[in-house]
């Protein structure tokens, strides 16, 4: 049995792969109605035309979690530390698999480290990499990374939450994968950024290959391995986010691009986790200019033009 706390898109997709593989799920949600919606249609807005198998269980209570079970959490990465504060004593005891993918603002840190700080007792892991929750709530082929520092947890989990559409590839460099996760949205601003002003692919191609030299300079200062940003953490998430509409922190940025409004209902981790990288880098002394550009692009202190005119008028050098 497999738990899963955080009933978005992303969350119930995750919990429909899982029942499909033969697991029972328990997903939690806040919201009563829509867990009686769930219960009684066997389906959700958040993921229209998928059916929720009878292996699910949706519930606004978390006293119906079963104990010791692992707990998936897909809650946004700035609400981790709410929903994990609130929940602690019944989260206490149970191996905990962070969803989310971001820095959170207040403190620089990533959802391990999060779940770390509340929870210092517990087994932590992460799942990241290139995925849309429709595309695993169809039952389309999927690759994730499991991160976690525990290599015999990490083996059960795997195990649990795999299923023959969605493959889990483990790592012990938590550190690298959360980082991959949180940059990889932050660059997939900058490109929606660069296509929503006309600037064209090859822009695009330069601000992604750039973007992955900050991605794994940041990574790296961390104490992470750089081989582990070229796997799906890292090289496989940015791909996808940086090409497709379906992408959040891709349509946020041609929004910006195109000086539109973006619909402000749609949470985009890359906002946040562009001003907390940004001054972790200030503190650090890490360069990071694309970075940089995306932060002041999102807080109305650039134009397309001159955030353009910046990056190319940086110094020439030896990639």
């Amino acid at each position: 049995m497999i738990a899963v706390m955080g009933a978005g898109a992303f969350g119930t997709a995750l919990a429909v792969s899982i029942a499909r593989g033969g697991e029972a799920v328990t997903l939690w949600a806040r919201d009563a109605d829509a867990v009686a919606r769930m219960q009684a249609d066997r389906s959700t807005p958040r993921l229209p035309g998928v059916e929720l198998p009878e292996t699910i269980t949706a519930t606004a209570e978390t006293g119906s979690i079963p104990v010791e079970v692992p707990i998936l959490l897909a809650v946004p990465m700035q609400k981790l530390r709410e929903v994990a504060t609130a929940h602690a004593a019944m989260l206490a005891g149970h191996p905990l698999v962070a969803c989310c993918k971001g820095i959170e603002l207040a403190t620089g840190l990533g959802p391990s480290q999060v779940l770390a700080e509340v929870l210092p007792d517990a087994t932590v892991a992460l799942l990241t990499g290139p995925s849309f929750a429709a595309d695993i709530a169809r039952g389309l082929p999927t690759a994730l990374t499991l991160a976690c520092a525990d290599g015999t947890v990490a083996e059960q989990l795997q195990k649990a939450i795999a299923t023959p559409n969605l493959r889990l590839y483990r790592t012990d460099d938590v550190t690298g994968a959360e980082t991959g996760g949180a940059m990889k949205n932050v660059i997939a601003i900058a490109c929606g950024a660069a296509i929503g002003a006309g600037f064209g692919e090859s822009a695009r191609a330069a601000v992604m290959t750039r973007g992955y030299a900050e991605m794994v300079r940041l990574a790296t200062r961390r104490g992470a391995r750089a081989e582990t940003l070229a796997g799906l953490s890292g090289l496989g998430d940015l791909a996808l986010t940086c090409t497709s509409t379906q992408s959040r922190n891709y349509a946020f940025g041609l929004s910006l691009g195109r000086g539109e409004t973006f619909d402000a209902s749609i949470t985009v981790e890359g906002a946040a986790t562009a001003r907390a990288v940004r001054d972790e880098a200030a503190r650090q002394g890490i360069e990071m200019p694309i970075t940089e550009v995306v932060t002041r692009l999102i807080d109305g202190a650039l134009d397309m033009e001159t955030a353009l005119g910046l990056l190319l008028s940086r110094p020439l050098k030896e990639e």
